[in-house]
């Protein structure tokens, strides 16, 4: 890795009813670890699923919801975490939905970042927290080291949501142009790797190759078949309980509440042009149009880096 980088540093540190950024402060990288980050609901648990695929070898059944830590939650403790993953002794691989100056960024990991248009982010984190059970809640708002106000339930539908999360940028949940643009500052270092969520969908086994390249793992092609049908939503949504945080124990429905849909466009019979006009203007506004144009679509990065 090179030595003249201008690496990120951390400058500051994020705690709400979601996020304790200093675990990150501890956490003792090792070459090769692997850093998965998204705003969320952009793809996270099925990159998980990928790389835990490709790690194990289309391995049946790979819990990567007990391998694969969402550092920065604010539970289960800080302490427990890091004594999971520092026990592991396959390559690790975690998530975080911090903005790269709130987390630890260091050149010995692999960092993974997966975009995709707000507008289907809103709509699967509505699903998420419209199913959200009592226990989602306690977890949340009734543990010890709550920094900031408890997370409600939600009251209205998914298009007073929406306008409600545009207008207070990622409310009740976390800036979301913050997350975007912070990842698409860095997006020329060598270590890291952009996706986008409608790639994934329409050529996964693309996506999955070019992220194995990306992490230098060497594809088994007699397992081939195996990881690709392991990284299907139908499969994932059979299996759920191996990917859902804690099982889905913190939805209505279980885990195949939590691996939901995995579509785009649900918002197009619900919003009016106008909404859609004044979300599209505001994102190249807070993110210049290049990275709007990807985040809406998945086009233009490779454009983008060669120019």
């Amino acid at each position: 890795m090179a030595t003249d980088i201008a690496w990120p540093q951390k400058t500051r540190e994020l705690h709400s009813n979601h996020f304790e950024s200093t675990v990150w402060n501890d956490f003792r990288f090792r070459d090769g670890d692997i850093v998965i980050s998204t705003y969320g609901k952009a793809g996270t648990t099925w990159t998980q699923q990928i790389v835990g695929q490709l790690i194990f070898n289309g391995a049946e059944d790979v819990p990567v919801n007990e391998l694969s830590h969402w550092l920065d939650l604010r539970v289960p403790p800080a302490e427990v975490k890091l004594e999971a993953l520092e026990a592991q002794t396959h390559r690790r691989f975690v998530k975080t939905h911090l903005p790269v100056d709130a987390l630890v960024y260091s050149p010995k990991a692999k960092y993974i970042y997966i975009g995709r248009d707000g507008r289907d982010v809103l709509w699967s984190m509505y699903n998420h927290h419209a199913n959200a059970n009592d226990a989602f809640y306690e977890a949340l708002n009734e543990t010890p080291g709550l920094v900031g106000e408890k997370i409600g339930r939600v009251t209205s539908d998914v298009r007073t949501y929406f306008n409600d999360w545009v207008a207070r940028d990622g409310y009740p949940f976390w800036s979301f142009w913050e997350n975007v643009s912070s990842w698409w500052a860095i997006r020329h270092l060598p270590n890291i790797h952009f996706m986008h969520f409608d790639a994934m969908k329409h050529d996964m086994e693309g996506e999955i190759r070019r992220l194995a390249a990306f992490l230098d793992i060497e594809v088994d092609e007699a397992r081939w078949p195996a990881i690709v049908e392991h990284c299907t939503f139908d499969y994932m949504k059979k299996h759920a309980d191996k990917s859902a945080p804690l099982g889905g124990l913190l939805w209505e429905g279980g885990a195949t509440t939590f691996i939901n849909k995995g579509t785009n466009g649900r918002w197009r019979d619900v919003l009016s042009a106008g909404e859609c006009a004044h979300y599209e203007a505001l994102a190249r506004e807070k993110l210049g149009d290049v990275c709007a144009h990807w985040l809406m679509t998945g086009e233009g990065l490779d454009v983008e880096r060669a120019a």
